[in-house]
């Protein structure tokens, strides 16, 4: 088990207040969503360090900052997703609760690349999956459902343009270039196998998100505006929204948690064959 200082913690504590109340005064976080990043922070903050803190917060403000970029052409989207661009504590956890739980991995077995490696692919796959969602509503052309191509409207669950599959590939390698760029010591200096590795595994796992919505992930149904959507209890509207098909539990919110940890236990599985 690796020793963490009381120092370490208590300035890791502090970085997170900082960018929790940051987050939310600008508007990125709401209140439950700053006291869960908050939560994370000191995790990642007090008991990874500088390294795992870089890329939680290339994370945080490049998906952030891409989530309020031209929010006055996302009125369409904004009818069927369940969630605005601030981000609750659902969204938080949902994002960074599987590189969290790959921090404590680490105290516990400060030898062990794999949490690492895990923790990166993590954070790959909620940038990709942030950056596909936010630049594929700017595309001009209607998205695709992943199952079958079939044109949906924009922020359709399922839905895939090929400016959001670019976006995701964009979101991917910024997480893992960061890792490169802040490779903890001792781990062993990544060869080009495990950074493409990396890069696949939070690609990939964008798409495990589309699958998911398109396939499993709860849908609603507006009556008075006689349109599907995410919203639950009640639409933009103020009408009540009645269930519609999917797993009844299976929210965007658990749909972003699967398609993290999708990313990590593809690491973990070409890491246990040696690809990596």
């Amino acid at each position: 088990m690796e020793a963490i200082s009381g120092l370490q913690i208590l300035i890791g504590g502090t970085l997170a207040l900082i960018v929790a109340v940051f987050g939310w005064r600008f508007g990125w976080l709401d209140l439950s969503g700053a006291f869960a990043a908050l939560g994370m922070g000191v995790i990642v903050f007090g008991l990874g360090g500088l390294r795992w803190s870089i890329v939680l917060l290339v994370f945080f403000i490049s998906s952030s900052l891409f989530s309020k970029l031209f929010s006055s052409q996302k009125s369409e989207s904004d009818q069927y997703a369940a969630k605005g661009a601030r981000r609750d504590s659902g969204q938080v956890l949902a994002n960074g609760g599987v590189a969290s739980l790959f921090v404590i991995l680490h105290v516990l077995y400060p030898q062990s690349e794999i949490t690492w490696l895990c923790f990166t692919a993590a954070f790959a796959a909620a940038n990709a999956d942030t950056w596909a969602t936010e630049i594929g509503l700017l595309a001009s052309n209607a998205p695709i459902l992943i199952t079958s191509r079939k044109k949906v409207s924009k922020g359709t669950s399922g839905g895939i343009t090929l400016a959001g599959s670019m976006g995701a590939a964009a979101g991917s390698g910024l997480i893992v270039l960061t890792a490169w760029w802040v490779w903890p010591q001792p781990f062993t200096t990544p060869h080009a196998g495990v950074i493409m590795g990396l890069f696949l595994a939070g690609l990939l796992a964008s798409f495990v998100d589309s699958l998911l919505g398109a396939t499993l992930q709860r849908v609603n149904y507006c009556p008075a505006c006689k349109k599907e959507t995410e919203k639950s209890p009640q639409h933009g509207c103020g009408t009540a929204t009645e269930y519609l098909r999917g797993w009844r539990w299976l929210d965007n919110d658990w749909v972003n948690f699967f398609c993290t940890l999708s990313a990590a236990l593809m690491v973990l599985f070409i890491g246990a064959g040696g690809l990596i």
